[in-house]
C-alpha cells in the first residue's frame, strides 16, 4: 500500500489524536477498576500491590474494548484540528476529493485496527489471564497454571489437569496425577468430564491406573465422587470473559459445548462481536468526517470530545444490549454484533451526503 504526503498528514495527526484518547481512557478505567479491587484488600493474602497489578493487567482488555470509541474521538479531535485551522478547506481546494481525505482515514485506521486486533488476540487474553491466576492465588491459596495443555493445580497430594472449563462449574477432559508422602505416583486417573453438584464433585467415563512397584491395576468406572479441595469459584476466575478468548478458542469452546447440548450463544455473541470489532472501528471512524465537515470551524475540541463519547457511549451500549438480546432471547449472534455498526454506517451516509 503505497502513502501519498496527505495519507501521512492526515493518518499522523489521526493516530496522535487517537493515542492520546486511549490512553485516558485506559488510565480511568484501570482507575475505577483499582478501586473496585480495593473491596478484596486484607482479605488472605491479598494485598494493595496485588489489586494493582490485577488492575494494570486488565489494561490490556480495556485497550481493546474501548478502540472504536477512542478512534471516533480521536479522528474527531485530529481531524477537527485541521478543520479549525482551515487545512481540510485547502486541501480540497488544493484539488483533493472527499474520496482522497475518506480513503486516508481509512488507510491509516486500518493501520491501527490491524495492531489492536493483534493485542486484543494474543495479549489481552494472557494478561486477563494472568491477572486472574493473580487474584485466585492470593484469595484462594491455590497456584494454577494455564498452558496449551489446559488448566494446572495443585490438590492436597495431587496434580491435577483440566484442558477445558465449561460455564456452570462443568469440566472436560480431566487428569488427576496422585503421589505418596514420597513423592512417588501412585494413582493416574482420566475423567471423561466432572460436574460440581449438591457441594461436591461427581467425575464420569473414568479410566484409573494404580501403580506399585510390581504392577500397574487398571480400572474403569461410570462414575464416582471426587473428594477434592478445588473450589469451582477459583475454576470461575480461571476462565477468562468469552469476548477475551482468541478466535481460535472461542471456535473450541462452542463446538465442545454444541458436542454436548449445551448453548453456546454466549460464545457465538463473543465471537461475532470480535470479528465485528475492525468494521465497527472503520464505521466510527467514518462517521467522524460528516461531523467535522459539517460544523468546520464551528465546534471547539471539546464538544467533538462530549459528541464523540455520547455516540461511542450510545453505540457500546446499543452493542451490548443486543449481545444480551441474543443470549436470554435467541436472536442471530451475527446480526445482534452487525446490526450496531451497519446502523451508525447508514447514519454516516446520510450525514456525509449533506456535507458533500
Amino acid at each position: 500500500m503505497i502513502l501519498s504526503l496527505l495519507d501521512r498528514y492526515i493518518g499522523s495527526a489521526m493516530l496522535k489524536a487517537t493515542g492520546m484518547t486511549l490512553l485516558v481512557l485506559i488510565a480511568l478505567l484501570v482507575f475505577f477498576g483499582f478501586i473496585d479491587e480495593m473491596d478484596e484488600v486484607g482479605e488472605r493474602a491479598y494485598r494493595m500491590a496485588d489489586a494493582f497489578i490485577v488492575a494494570m493487567l486488565s489494561a490490556p482488555r480495556f485497550v481493546f474494548e474501548t478502540f472504536p470509541v477512542a478512534a471516533l474521538v480521536g479522528s474527531l479531535i485530529g481531524l477537527g484540528a485541521m478543520a479549525s485551522h482551515g487545512e481540510l478547506v485547502a486541501m480540497r481546494g488544493a484539488g483533493f476529493s472527499l474520496r482522497q481525505i475518506i480513503l486516508a482515514v481509512f488507510k491509516a485506521g486500518g493501520l491501527m485496527i490491524v495492531v489492536v486486533s493483534l493485542f486484543g488476540e494474543f495479549v489481552a487474553p494472557a494478561a486477563e489471564q494472568w491477572g486472574e491466576r493473580h487474584r485466585a492465588e492470593k484469595l484462594e491459596g491455590q497456584v494454577t497454571l494455564k498452558t496449551r495443555f489446559g488448566y494446572w493445580a495443585r490438590d492436597g497430594r495431587a496434580f491435577v489437569n483440566i484442558r477445558t472449563i465449561l460455564p456452570g462449574t462443568s469440566l472436560r477432559d480431566i487428569y488427576i496425577y496422585e503421589f505418596d508422602d514420597q513423592g512417588r505416583l501412585v494413582l493416574a486417573t482420566y475423567a471423561e468430564r466432572a460436574e460440581y453438584w449438591r457441594d461436591q464433585w461427581q467425575i464420569f467415563g473414568i479410566r484409573q491406573s494404580q501403580i506399585d512397584q510390581q504392577r500397574v491395576i487398571g480400572r474403569e468406572l461410570e462414575q464416582a465422587r471426587w473428594d477434592s479441595l478445588l473450589n469451582p469459584g477459583l475454576l470461575d476466575t480461571l476462565v477468562v470473559a468469552p469476548t477475551m478468548l482468541r478466535i481460535d478458542e472461542l471456535w473450541r469452546v462452542i463446538d465442545v459445548l454444541r458436542a454436548n447440548g449445551q448453548a453456546a450463544t454466549e460464545y457465538e455473541v463473543a465471537l461475532w462481536t470480535k470479528l465485528s470489532k475492525p468494521l465497527a472501528t472503520l464505521v466510527m471512524l467514518f462517521l467522524a468526517i460528516p461531523f467535522v465537515l459539517a460544523h468546520d470551524r464551528s465546534a471547539s475540541m471539546w464538544q467533538r470530545v462530549f459528541l464523540g463519547l455520547l455516540i461511542g457511549m450510545g453505540f457500546y451500549t446499543l452493542s451490548q444490549g443486543l449481545g444480551h438480546v441474543s443470549v436470554v432471547y435467541g436472536l442471530n449472534p451475527a446480526v445482534g454484533a452487525l446490526l450496531p455498526a451497519l446502523s451508525v454506517l447508514a447514519i454516516g451516509i446520510v450525514l456525509l451526503r449533506r456535507v458533500a
